[in-house]
């Protein structure tokens, strides 16, 4: 990162902050410390990249971060107001309204479209199929399947299926974008194809990401790199 870089990303707005998150699980009388207190900011516009072995809780942490998990200890913050202090439903609305996922497994319903994929977050929210085409349209416009609107995910291969994974965490316009493993499912070739997707939308739409992965030279590509080594971050860039 340049020392201007440094600084743009020291004057942006905090997105997301982690103080102090633990996880632990339980097997049976065997306690598993995951997460052993992370500090961590994410700022807006950023692209901040997780990393480290299998295994050694990259994807709990997201999922803290994500909302989709709660800490052992600690706490999370959206926008400098902590998840844990509000409801149920608040968590949900800002899960819903401010972050999409995508998964190394895609998550696409395969009876509908990859059109109807894509709309799926908006009309869950209670908005009319009718109303949501347009944004639908333009976002696989831009991932590139102007082409592949009506096919259903069966007929679409690995990549493509990502595609419109990308394209659904974003049609609500989310504050930032989780991405976990999102090339682990492909091959050489189609993974590189998606990173270089998302490394254009985080510059042209100013999306803000945070991406797990195993793959240290992916990791090296974004704004900021963290390892994950024994329940700690290291900074590496």
């Amino acid at each position: 990162m340049t020392l201007w870089m440094h600084c743009a990303m020291s004057d942006a707005k905090i997105v997301i902050e982690c103080k102090g998150i633990e996880k632990i699980y339980h097997d049976g009388a065997r306690e598993l410390r995951i997460l052993r207190g992370i500090d961590l900011v994410v700022h807006e516009g950023q692209s901040l990249a997780i990393s480290g072995p299998s295994g050694v809780g990259k994807s709990t942490l997201l999922h803290i971060m994500g909302t989709l998990d709660k800490p052992t200890a600690g706490e999370v913050l959206f926008r400098g107001t902590a998840y844990a202090n509000t409801s149920r439903a608040v968590v949900n609305k800002i899960r819903n309204e401010h972050i999409g996922f995508v998964f190394q497994f895609y998550h696409l319903l395969p009876e509908f479209s990859a059109l109807e994929n894509v709309m799926m977050p908006a009309i869950c929210m209670g908005k009319t199929r009718t109303s949501c085409i347009p944004r639908a349209e333009e976002l696989l416009e831009k991932v590139g399947l102007a082409e592949r609107m009506t096919h259903k995910p069966g007929m679409l291969s690995g990549g493509e299926q990502q595609r419109v994974a990308i394209a659904r965490a974003l049609f609500n316009k989310p504050s930032v974008v989780m991405a976990d493993e999102p090339t682990g499912n492909l091959d050489e070739r189609t993974g590189l194809g998606i990173t270089e997707l998302l490394w254009k939308l985080n510059d042209s739409e100013k999306m803000t990401l945070v991406i797990v992965t195993h793959d240290e030279a992916l990791a090296r590509q974004a704004d900021r790199w963290v390892y994950l080594h024994e329940g700690k971050t290291v900074e590496k860039k």
